[in-house]
């Protein structure tokens, strides 16, 4: 009798449904892309750390500004791990967007400009051995992640993607940089490795890492400039992603000045003369197309900015690009001693600070308010600009 009177009970139990887990709503659009923001904040702290003249103070602010992305980078990573656990069909969705998907190289550059800036500035706030210790685990993660991202993105693009050629934008070169940053960054290792084989091994692979990042970037900047002179300026939001394009150039500059910096003892001559040669053979031309990039990608933006440009997180694409190129010329200055490279690194470096400044406020603000992470809304529809050939069509 018991049994029977609680039978239907427990039938009825069984055939609910099992209660929901939390949703946990706030972090359902936070993309990849916000990797962004740890990236432009490492940069200022390290890039800082790299001028090649002293500017009283600077250091301390260098040092907490990184002890900001450090803290920033593990509230995203716990974030993003919140997303992947509870929000899986969207982030399902990142992967298979075309937009979205590259800019999972930006979770690898993350960790390596953190991981990079302790050694060069966090040490002063954490100590050396924890500033190593921090360094060496965020490189090793950030490389094999960026190693991945820089397979596995173009793959998704060119067998699952549906892509044409009026999307093509330098947002693609996200996932093939993030090897070239392990290179500029892995040379600080090499001197707390044992002698001999394990110094050389991680010098050449940084090469190695060089290398493939290099080659990728050619080939895809072809498609980018192409797309801008036969379709046109990039919508108004995607306008700042132009700056995207310093960011191999100035980071495969600042790679090879580490590969000069740390050669001597670590390979014979003469390739370790031949590093420093390079260093400077190629430095100096792509720091020149750097400048000249810039002054293009600068002109877009002024145009886009008349046009109501508003705030986007690809606002951040002005901050870790522009960085890089300070770190390049800091590496150029003390390569050649020209007065000329301390000047351009201390300018971009102040541009650094602005286009910082300028993404980091209405983010926070952004963040405060909850408009940042709410659904995306579609953007209105801009008029294709005119040209000779729509022209001569309206009149006839």
């Amino acid at each position: 009798m018991v049994f029977a009177a609680h039978s239907p009970s427990r039938r009825q139990a069984a055939a609910r449904p099992a209660a929901p887990r939390p949703r946990v709503p706030a972090v359902r659009h936070l993309g990849p892309h916000w990797y962004g923001s740890v990236m432009g904040t490492a940069a200022v702290g390290s890039a800082g750390a790299a001028l090649p003249v002293h500017v009283p103070g600077l250091r301390a602010v260098c040092a907490a500004v990184w002890a900001f992305s450090l803290l920033w980078l593990a509230v995203l990573l716990a974030a993003r791990a919140l997303h992947w656990i509870h929000h899986r069909d969207q982030a399902r969705a990142h992967l298979l967007d075309p937009m979205a998907a590259p800019f999972y190289g930006c979770l690898a550059m993350a960790l390596l400009a953190v991981g990079g800036g302790a050694l060069s500035v966090g040490r002063d706030v954490i100590g050396a051995r924890a500033a190593l210790a921090l360094d060496t685990v965020l490189f090793t993660a950030g490389t094999a992640v960026g190693l991945v991202a820089a397979v596995a993105v173009p793959y998704l693009m060119a067998v699952h993607h549906r892509i044409e050629p009026r999307q093509a934008s330098p947002v693609w070169l996200l996932p093939v940089v993030a090897p070239m940053v392990s290179a500029a960054l892995g040379p600080a290792l090499i001197g707390h490795l044992p002698a001999g084989q394990a110094r050389e091994t991680l010098l050449l692979g940084c090469v190695a890492m060089f290398g493939l990042s290099l080659l990728a970037t050619l080939a895809l900047l072809p498609l980018i400039l192409g797309r801008l002179l036969l379709a046109g300026p990039l919508p108004l939001a995607l306008t700042p992603t132009l700056f995207l394009v310093l960011g191999p150039l100035g980071q495969s500059t600042t790679a090879a000045g580490a590969f000069a910096d740390a050669a001597p003892g670590v390979v014979p001559d003469p390739y370790a003369t031949g590093f420093s040669v390079f260093a400077l053979l190629y430095g100096v031309p792509v720091m020149g197309f750097a400048l000249l990039w810039c002054a293009f990608a600068a002109a877009q933006v002024v145009r886009a900015a008349r046009r109501g440009m508003g705030f986007a997180m690809t606002w951040w694409s002005f901050t870790f690009p522009v960085g890089t190129c300070v770190t390049g010329a800091s590496s150029l200055a003390r390569h050649t001693h020209l007065t000329a490279y301390s000047a351009l690194a201390l300018a971009l470096y102040a541009v650094l600070a602005v286009a910082w400044a300028a993404a980091a406020v209405p983010t926070a603000r952004g963040l405060l308010s909850g408009a940042l992470l709410a659904a995306p809304r579609p953007a209105p529809a801009e008029p294709r600009p005119a040209t000779a050939r729509t022209t001569s069509g309206a009149a006839r």
